[in-house]
Protein backbone atom coordinates (compact mmCIF):
# COMPACT_ATOMS: atom_id res chain seq x y z
CA UNK A 1 0.00 0.00 0.00
CA UNK A 2 1.45 3.21 -0.78
CA UNK A 3 2.14 5.47 1.93
CA UNK A 4 0.58 9.63 1.04
CA UNK A 5 2.04 11.66 -0.24
CA UNK A 6 2.82 14.72 2.89
CA UNK A 7 1.03 17.50 1.82
CA UNK A 8 3.90 19.80 0.71
CA UNK A 9 4.18 23.84 2.94
CA UNK A 10 2.69 26.37 1.39
CA UNK A 11 4.82 28.91 -0.13
CA UNK A 12 5.96 31.52 1.82
CA UNK A 13 4.54 35.02 0.75
CA UNK A 14 7.44 37.76 -0.61
CA UNK A 15 8.23 39.92 2.11
CA UNK A 16 7.12 43.35 0.50
CA UNK A 17 9.71 45.24 -1.54
CA UNK A 18 11.37 48.06 0.64
CA UNK A 19 12.03 51.20 -1.93
CA UNK A 20 15.81 51.71 -2.29
CA UNK A 21 17.46 54.51 -0.34
CA UNK A 22 19.96 56.01 -1.84
CA UNK A 23 21.47 56.75 1.12
CA UNK A 24 22.58 52.81 1.38
CA UNK A 25 24.57 52.44 -2.11
CA UNK A 26 28.48 52.39 -1.70
CA UNK A 27 30.15 55.17 -2.12
CA UNK A 28 32.07 55.99 -5.00
CA UNK A 29 34.99 58.55 -4.17
CA UNK A 30 36.69 59.53 -0.97
CA UNK A 31 35.97 63.27 -2.37
CA UNK A 32 33.52 65.56 0.39
CA UNK A 33 32.61 61.99 1.92
CA UNK A 34 30.16 64.36 4.58
CA UNK A 35 28.71 66.69 1.63
CA UNK A 36 27.50 63.42 -0.15
CA UNK A 37 26.31 61.90 2.60
CA UNK A 38 24.49 64.54 3.13
CA UNK A 39 23.11 64.95 -0.12
CA UNK A 40 22.29 61.05 -0.32
CA UNK A 41 20.22 61.21 2.39
CA UNK A 42 18.41 64.30 1.26
CA UNK A 43 17.52 62.93 -1.92
CA UNK A 44 16.25 60.32 0.07
CA UNK A 45 13.76 62.34 1.59
CA UNK A 46 12.87 64.84 -1.05
CA UNK A 47 11.91 62.11 -3.20
CA UNK A 48 9.90 60.21 -0.30
CA UNK A 49 11.60 57.46 -0.11
CA UNK A 50 12.15 58.19 3.77
CA UNK A 51 8.92 59.79 4.67
CA UNK A 52 8.48 62.51 7.40
CA UNK A 53 9.16 60.89 10.63
CA UNK A 54 10.74 57.94 9.46
CA UNK A 55 13.51 56.16 11.38
CA UNK A 56 17.11 56.63 9.40
CA UNK A 57 19.04 53.88 8.96
CA UNK A 58 21.43 52.94 11.65
CA UNK A 59 24.79 54.35 12.10
CA UNK A 60 26.21 50.87 11.43
CA UNK A 61 23.82 50.31 8.28
CA UNK A 62 25.33 53.43 6.61
CA UNK A 63 28.74 52.72 7.74
CA UNK A 64 28.82 48.97 6.12
CA UNK A 65 26.61 49.84 3.07
CA UNK A 66 28.87 53.02 2.27
CA UNK A 67 32.73 51.93 3.63
CA UNK A 68 33.01 55.32 5.64
CA UNK A 69 33.47 55.93 9.33
CA UNK A 70 31.27 56.44 12.24
CA UNK A 71 32.61 60.15 12.43
CA UNK A 72 32.28 60.79 8.65
CA UNK A 73 27.95 59.67 9.19
CA UNK A 74 28.08 61.70 12.36
CA UNK A 75 29.04 64.92 10.58
CA UNK A 76 26.51 64.03 7.58
CA UNK A 77 24.02 63.54 10.09
CA UNK A 78 24.59 66.49 12.48
CA UNK A 79 24.99 68.56 9.47
CA UNK A 80 21.00 67.82 8.11
CA UNK A 81 20.17 68.15 11.68
CA UNK A 82 21.46 71.56 11.65
CA UNK A 83 18.94 72.41 8.40
CA UNK A 84 15.99 70.59 10.17
CA UNK A 85 15.98 68.12 8.07
CA UNK A 86 16.15 65.40 10.69
CA UNK A 87 15.97 65.64 14.53
CA UNK A 88 18.05 62.88 17.06
CA UNK A 89 15.94 61.14 19.64
CA UNK A 90 18.91 60.07 22.47
CA UNK A 91 19.31 56.46 22.34
CA UNK A 92 16.99 55.77 19.70
CA UNK A 93 17.68 57.04 16.60
CA UNK A 94 17.85 59.58 13.82
CA UNK A 95 14.41 60.28 12.34
CA UNK A 96 13.21 62.63 8.82
CA UNK A 97 11.66 66.00 10.45
CA UNK A 98 7.80 65.87 10.46
CA UNK A 99 7.98 69.26 8.27
CA UNK A 100 11.48 68.96 6.80
CA UNK A 101 10.09 71.17 3.26
CA UNK A 102 11.57 74.22 4.47
CA UNK A 103 15.22 72.47 4.57
CA UNK A 104 14.76 70.86 0.97
CA UNK A 105 16.33 73.93 -0.94
CA UNK A 106 20.07 73.11 -1.36
CA UNK A 107 22.90 74.24 -3.08
CA UNK A 108 25.86 71.66 -2.90
CA UNK A 109 29.44 72.50 -3.63
CA UNK A 110 29.01 70.33 -6.71
CA UNK A 111 25.62 71.54 -8.19
CA UNK A 112 27.31 74.27 -10.05
CA UNK A 113 30.04 72.32 -12.03
CA UNK A 114 27.91 72.51 -15.40
CA UNK A 115 26.96 76.10 -17.56
CA UNK A 116 23.54 75.15 -17.76
CA UNK A 117 23.32 74.84 -13.59
CA UNK A 118 25.59 78.40 -13.33
CA UNK A 119 22.53 80.13 -15.61
CA UNK A 120 19.78 78.69 -13.65
CA UNK A 121 21.71 80.60 -10.39
CA UNK A 122 21.93 83.55 -12.74
CA UNK A 123 18.65 84.06 -13.19
CA UNK A 124 17.71 83.36 -9.31
CA UNK A 125 19.97 86.31 -8.58
CA UNK A 126 18.41 88.59 -10.87
CA UNK A 127 15.33 88.22 -10.10
CA UNK A 128 16.47 89.14 -5.83
CA UNK A 129 19.60 91.49 -7.03
CA UNK A 130 17.24 93.66 -9.00
CA UNK A 131 15.07 94.25 -6.17
CA UNK A 132 18.44 94.54 -3.84
CA UNK A 133 19.69 97.49 -5.85
CA UNK A 134 16.82 99.45 -6.27
CA UNK A 135 16.78 99.21 -2.33
CA UNK A 136 20.21 99.67 -1.81
CA UNK A 137 19.81 103.73 -4.01
CA UNK A 138 16.53 104.80 -1.52
CA UNK A 139 17.70 103.47 1.60
CA UNK A 140 21.89 103.47 1.46
CA UNK A 141 23.91 105.95 3.82
CA UNK A 142 26.79 107.77 3.06
CA UNK A 143 29.12 105.13 5.18
CA UNK A 144 26.68 102.17 3.11
CA UNK A 145 27.82 103.87 0.00
CA UNK A 146 31.46 104.91 0.35
CA UNK A 147 31.52 100.68 1.37
CA UNK A 148 30.32 99.85 -2.04
CA UNK A 149 33.13 102.29 -3.67
CA UNK A 150 35.71 100.46 -1.83
CA UNK A 151 34.30 97.19 -3.11
CA UNK A 152 34.58 98.40 -6.38
CA UNK A 153 37.92 99.50 -6.11
CA UNK A 154 39.05 96.23 -4.33
CA UNK A 155 37.55 94.79 -7.60
CA UNK A 156 40.20 97.09 -9.84
CA UNK A 157 42.87 96.14 -7.66
CA UNK A 158 42.34 92.75 -8.40
CA UNK A 159 42.01 92.70 -11.96
CA UNK A 160 45.35 94.77 -12.36
CA UNK A 161 47.06 92.11 -10.38
CA UNK A 162 45.65 89.41 -12.86
CA UNK A 163 43.74 87.90 -10.91
CA UNK A 164 39.94 86.57 -11.22
CA UNK A 165 38.48 88.95 -8.75
CA UNK A 166 36.04 86.06 -7.52
CA UNK A 167 36.26 86.98 -3.86
CA UNK A 168 36.17 90.63 -4.57
CA UNK A 169 33.31 90.21 -7.00
CA UNK A 170 31.06 88.52 -4.32
CA UNK A 171 31.97 90.78 -1.35
CA UNK A 172 30.49 93.57 -3.91
CA UNK A 173 27.48 92.42 -4.44
CA UNK A 174 27.41 91.52 -0.61
CA UNK A 175 27.95 95.14 0.37
CA UNK A 176 25.09 96.14 -2.11
CA UNK A 177 22.36 93.49 -0.15
CA UNK A 178 24.04 95.16 2.95
CA UNK A 179 22.72 98.69 1.78
CA UNK A 180 19.21 97.72 1.57
CA UNK A 181 18.49 97.65 4.86
CA UNK A 182 17.07 94.18 5.13
CA UNK A 183 19.47 91.44 6.28
CA UNK A 184 17.58 88.83 4.83
CA UNK A 185 18.82 90.00 1.32
CA UNK A 186 22.60 89.46 2.87
CA UNK A 187 21.64 86.19 4.50
CA UNK A 188 20.54 84.98 0.98
CA UNK A 189 23.50 85.98 -0.99
CA UNK A 190 25.63 84.07 1.53
CA UNK A 191 23.94 81.11 1.71
CA UNK A 192 24.84 80.97 -2.14
CA UNK A 193 28.31 81.58 -1.21
CA UNK A 194 30.60 82.24 -4.20
CA UNK A 195 28.30 80.28 -5.97
CA UNK A 196 26.84 83.85 -7.57
CA UNK A 197 30.09 84.02 -9.43
CA UNK A 198 30.29 81.38 -12.04
CA UNK A 199 33.32 82.03 -13.38
CA UNK A 200 34.84 80.25 -10.14
CA UNK A 201 33.24 76.91 -11.98
CA UNK A 202 33.11 77.56 -15.25
CA UNK A 203 36.50 78.31 -17.52
CA UNK A 204 37.21 81.17 -18.94
CA UNK A 205 40.43 80.99 -21.42
CA UNK A 206 43.09 83.35 -20.12
CA UNK A 207 43.81 85.56 -22.91
CA UNK A 208 40.30 86.72 -22.44
CA UNK A 209 40.30 87.12 -18.24
CA UNK A 210 41.23 90.62 -18.05
CA UNK A 211 38.83 91.80 -21.21
CA UNK A 212 35.98 89.82 -19.62
CA UNK A 213 36.37 91.36 -16.09
CA UNK A 214 37.03 94.86 -17.36
CA UNK A 215 33.81 94.32 -19.38
CA UNK A 216 31.51 93.93 -16.38
CA UNK A 217 33.58 96.11 -13.61
CA UNK A 218 32.06 99.09 -16.26
CA UNK A 219 28.56 97.71 -15.53
CA UNK A 220 29.17 97.36 -12.32
CA UNK A 221 30.26 100.90 -12.32
CA UNK A 222 26.54 102.00 -13.95
CA UNK A 223 25.34 100.23 -10.56
CA UNK A 224 27.17 102.21 -8.31
CA UNK A 225 26.11 105.51 -10.41
CA UNK A 226 22.73 104.85 -10.30
CA UNK A 227 22.40 103.66 -6.37
CA UNK A 228 24.71 107.19 -5.74
CA UNK A 229 21.89 108.97 -7.38
CA UNK A 230 19.67 107.48 -5.35
CA UNK A 231 17.53 106.34 -8.54
CA UNK A 232 15.40 103.22 -7.65
CA UNK A 233 14.50 102.40 -11.62
CA UNK A 234 18.23 102.94 -12.79
CA UNK A 235 19.90 101.48 -10.31
CA UNK A 236 17.18 98.22 -10.71
CA UNK A 237 17.80 98.64 -14.69
CA UNK A 238 21.63 98.85 -13.83
CA UNK A 239 21.55 95.42 -11.85
CA UNK A 240 18.93 93.56 -14.29
CA UNK A 241 21.64 94.97 -17.33
CA UNK A 242 24.41 93.58 -15.90
CA UNK A 243 23.33 90.20 -14.78
CA UNK A 244 21.29 89.49 -18.13
CA UNK A 245 24.72 90.38 -20.05
CA UNK A 246 26.53 88.20 -17.64
CA UNK A 247 24.57 85.35 -18.54
CA UNK A 248 24.76 86.01 -22.49
CA UNK A 249 28.41 85.91 -21.99
CA UNK A 250 28.43 82.86 -19.79
CA UNK A 251 26.41 80.76 -22.96
CA UNK A 252 28.85 82.33 -24.89
CA UNK A 253 31.32 79.05 -22.97
CA UNK A 254 28.97 76.48 -24.00
CA UNK A 255 30.87 74.63 -26.77
CA UNK A 256 30.30 74.94 -30.44
CA UNK A 257 29.30 78.49 -29.10
CA UNK A 258 32.12 80.52 -30.98
CA UNK A 259 31.72 83.07 -28.43
CA UNK A 260 34.41 85.38 -27.31
CA UNK A 261 34.63 84.27 -23.83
Amino acid sequence: MAKPTAAKPAAAKPAAAKPALASLTPIASLHSLVAEIGQRIAADIASGRLMPGARLPTEQEMMDAMGVSRTVIREAVAALRAEGMISTRQGIGSFVAEQPAHALFRIEPGQTASLADALHIMELRTAVETEAAGLAAERSTKAQRRTIHAALSAIDAAIERGEPAVGEDFAFHAVITDATGNPQFRRFLDFLGRFIIPRASVRIRALNLRTYLMTFQEEHRAIVAAIDAGSVEQAQAAMRAHLISSSQRYKALAPGSGGAF
